[in-house]
Order: C-alpha cells, then sequence, then structure tokens
C-alpha cells in the first residue's frame, strides 16, 4: 500500500489550509457587503507602529482534553511578552536605528499548543488575501468606499517558543514568505531549509545541545547511561542526536525510554521501573519538557530513589523551578544546562515597576499579577464564593520580590531577536529608500518583500547586543552554541535549593567544554563521582571481551599474553618475532639483539685464558726455532710439532671469532675454524702415534724399517687427514649455508639472542670427525703407554689424550645443557676449545721446554751413546748362546759405525733395540733367530 511521507501529508494539510482560508476570506466578504461586523479579534497584546511585527509567546500553559489554554505561564510567558514589548520601545526610543518609524507589534498567546497557535497565525496574513480593490464599492452619495480596519502586513514574527509550535507556524509563514526569528526554539528539524526556509534563531539547535551532554559524559568517564525523551520536534530530534554521537564514542545506551504527549502518572512510574532495572546505568540523559522533568522527578520522589540517578538535563529543564519544587531530594546532584545568557538589568528595572493598572497593552498581565501574589481581583471573584471562603484580593501595589521574580533565561534571546530584524530593517530602509526614509512615504516599508529582507539582510546581520553576546547566524539560519552548565544542589548557607553554574560549553574549535569540578555536588549530596558503567574498566595490559548479546558496554576483561599487545579495546596482537610491547601496551617496540660483548664477564674470561695460551704457545715456537736443531727438538718431530703447534694458535684464536657479533662471515670462520683448528692438532698427534706404535710393533717383528715414518711422509698423512675436515666443512657449508638467526631461549619471547643460523646439534654433528681422531689418538696412546720415556712422547701422548676425552665428556651435556643461556653456552665452547689446546700444549711441550731451559745437560747427544752402551750390556747378559750374541753384537757394531744423526726415527728405535731386549731376556731364554733381525734392522 502506498504510504505518504511527513512532507506529502504536509503539502495537502497546507493546501487544504489555503481552501480553507480562501473559503474564510469570501465569507468575510460576504459580510462586508451585508455592513454586518466582523468576529471580535482574538486578544492580544499590541503596540500600534509604522512596520509591524508579530510575536507568539505561550502566555497560557497547554490545557487538557478539549480545552485549549490552562494556567497562566509566568515566567515563559509574561515575562517574554513584556521582553519583547519592552525591547520595542528601547528601539523606538533610539534614533540611530529607524529614525522616524515606529515598530509596533501584535502578540498572541499560544497555549503551548501548535494548532493554537496556527489559528493564531492566521491573523499575519490576513492582509495577504486582502485584496479588495476600493473601485468596486460606491458610496450612495457617489463618494469612494473605504475600509473600517484594513490589516496590515507584518515584517516578521518573533516566535514561537516551544519546537512543536515553531515549525507548525513557520510551514504556514513559509508559504507568505514572511521571516520568522525563533528565541527558544532549538529542534534539529528546523536547522532544514528546504522545508523551513524562512526559519531564523537566535538559538543554536539541539544538536550542540546534545554534543555537551556527550562531552560532559565522556568527561567523567561515564560509558553506560539511560535516556528519556519527550516525543515531539523537541525531545525526539534532540535524544537522537545525542543518541547518535553517544555511539561513536563507545557510550553505551542502557534504556532509550519516552514520555508520550499526554503522559499520566502510571506512565512516570513504569519509567522509573525500568530505569532502576538497570542498576548499573546511575545517569540518566533528560531531554524532556518542563512538564515531564516535573512528573519524573515527582515519580522518583514517591518512589523514595533520591540520590539514585543522576540527571544531565537538557534546557526543558534549565533552571526552572516548577519541576525541582518539591522534588529536591530527587533532583539534587542534578546537571542541568541552559543556553548561555546574560541579565539585563533595565529589564528587570522595567518589570518590577509594572502594576496592573498601568500597563493596559498587555490584557494577560492582571492574571499574572494574580499568580505571582496569590491574590484576585475583586471583579473576578464570585460572590457566592467569596461569602464562604476567605479571599485575599489584589491591590495592584503589591511588590515583586527576589522570591517571586527573577528573570527568566530566554529574555536576552528575544532581545537579541527583536533587535536583530530592526537592523535588518533599517539597513533595507537604507538601500531602499534612500530619497524617502520615512515608512509612509518608502513603498518598501509599506509592503515589505520577506525574502528579500531575509536572505540579503536578517541572515547577515551581525551586531553585538551589548550584554556580551555577538549576534549572527549560519547558513541554516542557527545562532552559534553556547550554553551554561549548572548543577543543583543545597546551598549550606542559606539552607535552601539552587541551580549554581558549574561550568560552560560554547561550539569552537579549541577546548569546548569546561568544568569546576569541584563546585559538583553529585545526587544524595556527595562529592564522589558517581559510578556509571556496566563492566569495571580493564587494566591497561587487558581487552575486553564482549558477550554474545554484543552489548558493547557490558564485558569481562581479559588479560594479553606477555607479548601481545591492545590493538583497540578488544584486540590483542602478538608483536611478532623480535617485538615487544611497550610498557603501556598500546604499541610495539624492537627488541634488542643480544649477543656477546667484549666487557662482559663471559667474554673476559676465554679471552683472557685464550691470551695466556697464545702467548705460551708462541714462546714455544719462538723456543723451537732457537732451539731447532737441538736433540729435544729434532726427537720431538720438528715438522709435526710446527703443525701441532699451530693448530694450537688457531684454536686460541678461535675464542675472538667466537665472540664477535654473528654475521655470515663471522659464522662461515667459526664453523669452518673450530673443526680446522681440532684438525690440525688431532691429526698430528694421530701421525706421531700411529708412527711410534708401528715402529715398535715392526721392532718386535722383524728389523725391516716400517713404512711412511720419514718427516715428508707425516706431514703427507697429517695434511690429508685435515683435508678431510676442510671437505667436510665446504660440504657443510653448502649444504647449509652461513648467515644468522634470532634465537629465542625456552620460549621465551622478550630475549632475542642473535646467533648464528647453523643449529647446535649440526654444530656437534660437525666435530664428529675430530672425536674420531681423538678416539684414535687415545687407542694407540694406550697402546704405546710401555714404551721407554727417553725422548719418547707416548705417554705425554697419552696424558693429552686422557685429558682431552675428559674435556670433551664435560663439553658436550654443558653446552647442550646451557641452550638457554647463550653466553654460558659460548663461554663453555670458547674455555673447552682452549683448554683441548692447553692440554695438548702442555703435555706435549713442558717436558721439552723443561729440558731446554732447565736440563740443557740432557739435551745432547751423548744420552744416545750411553742408551747403546746400555743396550749392549744388557744384550751380552740375556743371551744364552753365541750365535745370539754374535748377532746382536754385530748388529750393535754396524750400527755405531753408522753415522748417528739422532733422528727421531732413530732414537725411538735405539729406545725399541733397548726395550725388546730386556722384554725377550725376560719372557724367553734363548733369543730366536727373527727377532735379533727385527732388532738389528733398526
Amino acid at each position: 500500500m502506498y504510504r505518504f511521507t511527513r512532507w506529502k501529508w504536509s503539502q495537502i494539510f497546507f493546501i487544504a489550509l489555503s481552501a480553507a482560508l480562501m473559503i474564510k476570506v469570501d465569507f468575510v466578504r460576504a459580510y462586508q457587503e451585508a455592513n454586518l461586523t466582523t468576529a471580535p479579534a482574538p486578544i492580544s497584546a499590541s503596540i500600534e507602529g509604522d512596520v509591524m511585527l508579530g510575536g507568539l509567546f505561550p502566555v497560557h500553559q497547554k490545557g487538557e482534553g478539549d480545552i485549549p489554554c490552562g494556567m497562566i505561564n509566568a515566567d515563559r510567558g509574561i515575562q517574554r511578552v513584556e521582553a519583547m514589548l519592552w525591547t520595542l520601545d528601547q528601539i523606538n526610543a533610539d534614533d540611530s536605528i529607524l529614525p522616524g518609524i515606529t515598530l509596533g507589534t501584535t502578540i498572541f498567546d499560544t497555549c503551548a499548543r501548535g494548532t493554537y497557535a496556527l489559528e493564531q497565525s492566521l491573523e499575519y496574513i490576513r492582509a495577504s488575501f486582502s485584496s479588495l480593490d476600493a473601485s468596486e464599492f460606491v458610496c450612495l452619495d457617489g463618494s469612494k468606499a473605504e475600509a473600517k480596519n484594513e490589516p496590515k502586513t507584518v515584517a516578521g514574527v518573533i516566535g514561537g517558543s516551544y519546537s512543536s509550535v515553531s515549525i507548525q507556524v513557520a510551514n504556514l509563514l513559509r508559504l507568505f514568505k514572511i521571516p520568522q526569528i525563533s528565541y527558544a526554539s532549538t529542534s534539529a528539524q528546523l536547522s532544514d531549509k528546504s522545508r523551513y526556509e524562512y526559519f531564523v534563531r537566535t538559538v543554536p539547535p539541539d544538536k550542540f545541545q546534545a554534543l555537551a551532554m556527550v562531552d560532559i559524559v565522556k568527561n567523567f568517564n561515564w560509558t553506560y547511561v539511560s535516556t528519556v525523551a519527550s516525543e515531539g520536534e523537541y525531545g525526539v530530534p534532540g535524544i537522537e542526536y545525542f543518541q547518535q554521537e553517544a555511539r561513536t564514542r563507545n557510550i553505551c545506551l542502557a534504556e532509550t525510554l519516552k514520555v508520550s504527549s499526554n503522559p499520566s502518572v502510571a506512565e512516570y512510574d513504569g519509567i522509573i521501573n525500568k530505569l532502576l532495572i538497570k542498576n548499573n546505568a546511575k545517569v540518566v540523559i533528560l531531554f524532556l519538557r518542563e512538564e515531564d522533568a516535573k512528573g519524573i522527578l515527582h515519580s522518583a520522589s514517591n518512589r523514595n530513589v533520591s540520590g539514585k540517578f543522576t540527571w544531565i538535563a537538557a534546557d526543558g529543564w534549565g533552571t526552572q523551578q516548577s519541576p525541582v519544587k518539591g522534588n529536591e531530594l530527587a533532583a539534587e546532584g542534578a546537571l542541568t544546562i541552559i543556553l548561555q545568557s546574560t541579565p539585563i538589568p533595565s529589564f528587570d528595572t522595567y518589570f518590577k515597576n509594572l502594576k496592573p493598572q498601568h500597563n493596559k497593552r498587555n490584557p494577560w498581565f492582571s492574571e499574572y499579577w494574580e499568580k505571582v501574589h496569590n491574590c484576585r481581583y475583586a471583579d473576578k471573584v464570585d460572590p457566592k464564593t467569596s461569602e464562604h471562603v476567605d479571599v485575599n484580593y489584589c491591590t495592584g501595589i503589591e511588590v515583586l520580590s527576589p522570591s517571586k521574580y527573577r528573570q527568566e533565561s530566554k529574555v536576552q534571546f528575544i532581545y537579541d531577536a527583536v533587535y536583530a530584524i530592526a537592523h535588518s530593517i533599517d539597513r533595507m530602509r537604507k538601500d531602499l529608500c534612500k530619497t524617502s526614509p520615512r515608512a509612509r512615504e518608502c513603498h518598501a516599508l509599506n509592503k515589505i518583500d520577506g525574502e528579500l529582507l531575509l536572505k540579503k539582510y536578517i541572515l547577515n546581520t551581525t551586531f553585538n547586543d551589548g550584554y556580551g553576546a555577538d549576534v549572527k547566524f549560519t547558513e541554516s539560519g542557527d545562532a552559534f552554541g553556547r550554553y551554561s552548565i549548572m548543577n543543583y544542589q543545597l546551598n549550606r548557607t542559606l539552607r535552601q535549593y539552587e541551580y549554581k553554574q558549574v561550568g560552560s560549553w560554547v561550539d569552537s574549535r579549541s577546548l569546548q567544554l569546561q568544568l569546576d569540578i569541584d563546585d559538583i555536588v553529585w545526587a544524595g549530596g556527595t562529592k564522589d563521582l558517581p559510578f556509571s558503567r556496566c563492566s569495571q574498566p580493564c587494566e591497561f595490559d587487558e581487552m575486553k571481551h564482549v558477550g554474545e548479546d554484543g552489548d558493547m558496554c557490558c564485558w569481562v576483561c581479559i588479560k594479553c599474553q606477555a607479548y601481545e599487545y591492545l590493538k583497540d579495546e578488544y584486540t590483542c596482537k602478538d608483536c611478532g618475532e623480535g617485538k615487544w610491547p611497550y610498557e603501556h601496551r598500546r604499541g610495539c617496540y624492537s627488541l634488542e639483539e643480544q649477543y656477546m660483548e667484549f666487557d662482559s664477564v663471559y667474554s673476559i674470561v676465554p679471552l683472557v685464558l685464550s691470551g695466556l695460551g697464545i702467548m705460551a704457545t708462541l714462546f714455544v715456537i719462538f723456543a723451537f726455532i732457537r732451539y731447532n736443531d737441538t736433540p729435544v727438538v729434532m726427537a720431538s718431530g720438528r715438522e709435526l710439532s710446527y703443525m701441532l703447534l699451530s693448530g694450537c694458535l688457531f684454536c686460541y684464536l678461535m675464542t675472538v671469532i667466537l665472540i664477535l657479533k654473528p654475521t655470515p662471515v663471522t659464522c662461515a670462520v667459526q664453523r669452518f675454524g673450530v673443526g680446522f683448528g681440532f684438525a690440525i692438532i688431532y691429526s698430528s698427534l694421530l701421525t706421531k702415534t700411529n708412527r711410534i706404535s708401528r715402529i715398535f710393533e715392526s721392532a718386535r717383528r722383524s728389523a725391516r724399517r716400517p713404512p711412511f715414518i720419514s718427516p715428508k711422509s707425516q706431514i703427507i698423512v697429517s695434511l690429508i687427514l685435515v683435508t678431510l675436515q676442510v671437505i667436510f666443512t665446504i660440504i657443510w657449508l653448502v649444504l647449509e649455508p652461513p648467515g644468522t638467526r634470532l634465537y629465542y631461549p625456552n620460549g621465551k619471547r622478550d630475549e632475542v639472542i642473535l646467533k648464528c643460523r647453523t643449529e647446535d646439534l649440526s654444530f656437534l654433528v660437525s666435530l664428529i670427525y675430530n672425536i674420531i681422531l681423538i678416539i684414535i689418538c687415545t687407542f694407540y696412546a694406550i697402546k704405546t703407554r710401555k714404551i721407554p720415556e727417553n725422548f719418547n712422547e707416548s705417554k705425554f701422548i697419552g696424558f693429552a689424550m686422557y685429558t682431552t676425552c675428559i674435556i670433551w665428556l664435560a663439553f658436550v651435556p654443558i653446552y647442550f645443557g646451557t641452550l638457554n643461556s647463550f653466553q654460558v653456552q659460548i663461554t663453555t665452547l670458547c674455555v673447552s676449545i682452549s683448554l683441548s689446546a692447553s692440554v695438548a700444549l702442555v703435555c706435549l711441550f713442558t717436558p721439552k721446554m723443561y729440558i731446554i731451559f732447565f736440563q740443557p745437560e740432557k739435551n745432547v747427544r751423548k744420552l744416545t751413546m750411553m742408551m747403546n752402551s746400555m743396550h749392549r750390556k744388557t744384550v751380552s747378559d740375556t743371551c744364552t748362546t753365541n750365535t745370539t750374541c754374535n748377532r746382536l753384537n754385530n748388529s750393535n757394531d754396524a750400527h755405531n759405525s753408522v753415522d748417528n744423526s739422532n733422528s727421531p726415527a732413530e732414537l725411538i728405535r735405539l729406545n725399541v733395540h733397548h726395550f725388546a731386549q730386556k722384554f725377550n731376556a725376560e719372557t724367553t731364554e734363548t733369543c730366536p733367530a727373527t727377532e735379533k733381525d727385527s732388532l738389528t734392522s733398526l
């Protein structure tokens, strides 16, 4: 089914209204032609003038049922009427504005009803329908007829007060292009110039008021509030704008309630019951008419819930006494918003001097006087009633005391509205009536073009009203927002409740909200800030987990992981590897990469040990070079000794490489150097022990010289063994290219260790070849342990290999057991490498250095000759047959006749001779020929 929009209904309504007005005009014409008198005009307050203005004020409150008007509205009605009348007096008395031209007015009562105000406003458009042509009427004597009461066109209308009234009137006035300036209507709908083209106001729209309320709620960190609004053009748009803005600022709404146009006491009670259910929403936002605010507070008082709610009320409540009268405890602590205005002292003087008997231009003033002074005029008292009831008669000389009169907050805005249209007419007069400034002589002022007046003059009007306000309008015809924030509290000195200003809100790009929190007294008369949250605020390192119901203000706090930061209120996010959240958990920073530092104790210890090893190794090398041709150096195998010393030096230097910051280059050098240094040491030792073992075994079995025992052969064998390690390392580097990696020990995300890309297990696998060399060396050391010690290294090699095995057996579990402490791990590796080199250096070269420097007498060939003599003696004592002895003696004589160079092989062979002879003497009674041949071959 086709549905009409509100705009289409309004079009239909005004078409019908226009038709009705045409019928009414025809009816008036008929009465005039019939020489009949017209119906009496409605009651109005008026001033005659050259240019007329309209005025619409809620002189009476809204009536009940079919009765349009209720009781007199003392502040919002009479004060506002008198404010306009007084302002016109000020303008007419001022020669600087509209000189020679008086402004008049006709003011009607709206009774706070849109329909009633619309009916009254019809009087302002009568002139637009009054198109009577005097030539059509001729008197009996032939003279032209003149109209008895010709209606005057109004230049503009001041009003209305309620937004519902202004909306109705604005729809009517725009049809006839009559400008309307409101002093109190704040509905956001009226900013729509496509619908309310001729509407202007000296007050800001409610959207600014809603923004001020949101700022107040946000300032106190309230995130869970309820809202109550009056149905109609004032409450609904205002609260909707608040709700819209609140959601964008993560403010949740517990309840969103509305008060109907004609509420009952039960409806107010129901609203209080719903607010009590949401007991965490202590703050309630009110966008209510004055009477609705009174009903809510009255219901709260009756339910004895005073002090349970903190009200944040719009200017519908403002600083009115009517809502809080009798409900002081329920209203205590409320923050109300009023338009920022300045009292006008001269108006106070004017109003306090008004008396009913002299104020004839205001037909409602005597009614106001009766209400304020609680008296009655005699002509309004029923004689029958006065006989039974004591009546307080008005004298007209009563005084308006401060308790009975206080300037209403909209007086300044009425003053600004009247002056705005006066300034506009004055500028229009200056532009259009330069030759005839008086109104009667200026046709443009006799019938003012409302469209021209509004768009060219009113919207461009700017002036200072002299009371602290700069009057100007936006493109939408709105004033700029400025509000005072009031707190309803008990005055401890006067012992009575009052509204006290505690802040302000101004529509500006700078600081909008200003509050003096120390001056605020909250509900229940306490200074403690109310709590209005569905859930407790989460800690800085916790996220909000919203339940399945989706209520964004009700959550459970969940702590983020140590390595997570708060992406937003509802999400913890992993910082990622190598990053750690800031202390406030709002972002992440890159962790400092840890690696060995040279100034650390973990580095100093292995560096000192390495340095001592390097100096000791260099000392031995220099000593060997210095005593290169001595028997001790020659007997040790100079070539292999130099090779072994270079391996020790290389191992000591690896400590520095291992402590350097890991880079692809240093990592490659580490992987190559550790295995390479060990390969040099243990390849040399293996060659030495293998040679000794083969010579010993060969000497026992035959006299034939074993192969590959020359220095050149030994060097070649050692280099082949080292080359195998180099080949394995190159393959390893190709399969696993060198580089760096970030390591997090034992899952600790707050530590980032810069390490080489090589896995720890891979590093151990790379040392397997060296372990095999160590095992074989140890085997040969054990096998040759009984060889005589004169110039024989077997015993010392054995000590070195036993110690090396112990070091390596301890190193492996320590290395893999300290994975979570890279400093201890690297220190252990460096110390183990240095100790391995030191063991070889100390065990193999200390005896030689001792002989060279402390027993040089033993570093001669005489020792060898003594051994030969000992050999001959031993052989002669042990041989049992002439044949055996002769063979041995012949062998020895032949040996002595040879130029003995005391080479390592020859010295070992001599020792083996002696050992073999002693061994044979102890184990056999005769010397077999084969053994003699073997010994002789040495």
